[in-house]
């Protein structure tokens, strides 16, 4: 009796992980995406994917999300204004609103906020798609797919962070009375160029992650329209978690530099 009870106890290794689930599919997953960054990455090396395919990405990754991207940052930007503009009337401020509407937006909501509309909108039906037809995931889609993500997430948010400004501009103009002169004046004595870096670099470390989240839970699709929700599901979850965690450690290492 007691050796069966033995036998059905678990292994300490088996203990732990019983104990932290969290971290060991944390752990897992990390692994998955190493693998498969490998395996993108001897892809391009060997053998580079069809640039139809990675067109068809950058159409679908970049034009499509034009729209609301560029709507979510200019109500962003809107809303921004005219919070902070009243705010900062009160100690008669208000005209030095666009230094913080365009440091808020170039440095930290602009890519942020752009990397969670790409990220809701990764898709993963044409996995199955890809291997109904005996061809390869990583180099007619994965490899597309990241090289897509990797031009398009910056380009994007460059566009989201002129498009949020002008919302700002608009407000600052029509109900804080703040010429629009002075608005942009003001916003390019502060704004420097490394503040644009700071941007723009986080949303390539967004764009990777994205891309690896997106395509890793894809291939685990198991087919069918729930095997397919799950796996959107997953993925937005899991990319909006992710960008936002990696904004905090990367706005970190930004301000050390």
């Amino acid at each position: 009796m007691i050796g069966a009870e033995a036998a059905r106890a678990p292994a300490p290794a088996q203990r732990g992980a019983l104990a932290f689930p969290g971290v060991q599919a944390l752990l897992e997953g990390l692994g998955e995406m190493a693998l498969l960054s490998r395996d993108a990455l001897r892809q391009q090396l060997a053998r580079p994917p069809e640039w139809r395919l990675v067109v068809d990405q950058l159409e679908q990754i970049g034009w499509r999300s034009l729209s609301i991207v560029n709507l979510t940052a200019l109500f962003t930007g809107m809303v921004l204004a005219l919070q902070l503009g009243n705010y900062l009337a009160r100690f008669g401020a208000k005209m030095f609103v666009s230094r913080i509407v365009g440091m808020s937006l170039v440095r930290e909501m602009g890519p942020v906020l752009t990397a969670l509309m790409i990220g809701a909108m990764a898709v993963t039906e044409q996995i199955d798609a890809v291997r109904a037809l005996g061809a390869s995931p990583i180099r007619n889609l994965v490899l597309p797919r990241m090289l897509a993500i990797l031009v398009m997430l910056p380009v994007l948010t460059v566009v989201g962070d002129l498009v949020g400004v002008l919302g700002g501009l608009f407000i600052s103009v029509t109900e804080l009375r703040v010429g629009a002169d002075f608005y942009l004046n003001s916003l390019i004595q502060v704004l420097l160029l490394g503040d644009v870096a700071s941007g723009i670099g986080k949303s390539f470390f967004f764009a990777y992650f994205i891309g690896i989240i997106a395509c890793r839970n894809g291939l685990g699709t198991t087919g069918g329209a729930d095997g397919v929700g799950r796996a959107t599901t997953a993925t937005v979850v899991a990319a909006s978690i992710t960008v936002l965690v990696s904004d905090f450690f990367l706005t970190k290492l930004f301000l050390l530099t």
